[in-house]
């Protein structure tokens, strides 16, 4: 983990409650995709984590919703912000066991992490395939993104607007070699039950500290409870157990 400075260089709306905000600065402490930073932002005592989309030593790339005050307030910055971030937070996806025909799932704001694991498992040779789920065609982004990575994609909408009609589990195919997927819980229990190899899931949770303190953020496992934040936001398929 590390405390470092950030400059705002964009701040733009891709669909009508998600923004894309690019921010300069060191980003050397984010090894893996699936790792997030925390933003700490004025007015507000806790930080808000936020998912890492991309990055390149130099730039840092996020995608967030509009939830509540924290995340208007961020909409509203404008190019030259500076922001106090903590970054190389959480555990990341590990890339070795991917297979050669790696499966991706990302529903809604749980997309954004995808970006990136696409980004390294091409670089290794790895054929990636990505499902992009979402409720209706106007919440829909990064599919032109993902594509120009040289990944297939796949976007399902719940009401059929666009794409594949259904939810991410509908569209799943049968030759894949794992998968990883982010996104509600809902939609992480239903992969899983769904999945025929080894997976990783990413988990979306509301934390305090961010960095493993309060043990605010917690998930059931095999081992006991693993803090979210700090254990997570990774866990492998074998070793969740789910809450009923």
């Amino acid at each position: 983990m590390k405390k470092t400075d950030f400059v705002v260089k964009s701040n733009k709306p891709i669909t009508k409650n998600v923004m894309e905000m690019k921010l300069a600065g060191d980003t050397s402490d984010i090894i893996l995709p699936g790792q997030f930073v925390n933003i700490l932002i004025d007015g507000f005592f806790l930080r808000r984590p936020i998912s890492v989309c991309d990055c390149d030593g130099k730039m840092l790339t996020i995608i967030y919703k509009i939830v509540g005050k924290g995340t208007q307030k961020m909409a509203e910055m404008t190019e030259g912000t500076k922001l106090d971030v903590l970054t190389g937070l959480g555990n990341g996806y590990d890339l070795a066991v991917s297979g050669d025909f790696p499966l991706l799932i990302g529903g809604g704001v749980g997309v954004p992490p995808m970006y990136l694991l696409a980004k390294k498992l091409i670089s290794l040779g790895r054929k990636v395939r990505v499902i992009l789920g979402f409720n209706t065609c106007d919440e829909i982004f990064y599919e032109n993104e993902f594509k120009k990575l040289g990944a297939e994609v796949i976007v399902s909408t719940v009401d059929g607007s666009y794409g594949k009609k259904g939810f991410v589990t509908d569209v799943i195919q049968e030759d894949y070699s794992y998968i990883y997927c982010c996104g509600p819980e809902p939609m992480l229990k239903a992969v899983y039950k769904a999945s025929k190899t080894g997976a990783q899931f990413s988990f979306e949770e509301r934390m305090g500290c961010g960095f493993g303190a309060c043990m605010g953020c917690s998930c059931k496992t095999i081992t006991g409870y693993k803090r979210i934040c700090k254990d997570g936001p990774v866990m492998f398929k074998e070793e969740i157990l789910w809450e009923s």
